[in-house]
């Protein structure tokens, strides 16, 4: 088990490949019983999918290190339409990851500031809910390009242009 753990250490992109669907796929069905607990007002529900939506939107930080720590090795495999789509994903990362992290500090306060202030409950979760919808697009929105990075049969268009820096 030992020898798993230090070779894993080792490949940050493979981590980071093993990891990065619980922000799309935890957040969706966090989000889906988050909408259901909603519409049921149940508190215990609402509370339980809350925590889903923390951990899964809490997730996106180590997957977002792992793919950093990963990018040179990467990058030393693709081609060259591979690497723009790799820088591609990186500039989504790096431009949409504190969306995560407010949507986890969003839940979190959702579950917590009910406890003493019970009326902001509803307000709370339906702004999680809304949260939710925008931060889910946007990680399907990272994932888009990350797939197109060792691919090629999933690139339907060319890579993005890269922009000139100035």
């Amino acid at each position: 088990m030992n020898a798993f753990l230090q070779a894993l250490q080792r490949q940050p992109e493979y981590i980071h490949v093993l990891i990065n669907p619980l922000p799309i796929y935890g957040l969706a069905v966090g989000w889906i019983g988050l909408v259901i607990a909603f519409f049921l007002r149940s508190r215990p529900a609402q509370i339980a999918t809350l925590a889903l939506v923390v951990i899964s939107a809490a997730a996106a930080w180590p997957v977002y290190e792992f793919g950093e720590e990963s990018y040179d090795r990467v990058l030393s495999m693709t081609d060259d339409d591979g690497h723009d789509w790799l820088d591609e994903h990186q500039r989504r990362a790096d431009q949409l990851i504190y969306f995560f992290y407010a949507l986890a500090g969003l839940s979190a306060l959702a579950i917590a500031f009910p406890i003493k202030w019970p009326k902001t409950s509803t307000s709370l979760v339906i702004t999680t809910i809304l949260l939710g919808a925008i931060v889910l697009g946007m990680g399907g929105y990272i994932a888009y390009a990350g797939g197109k990075i060792r691919h090629r049969e999933f690139r339907t268009e060319p890579p993005p242009k890269k922009k000139a820096e100035g």
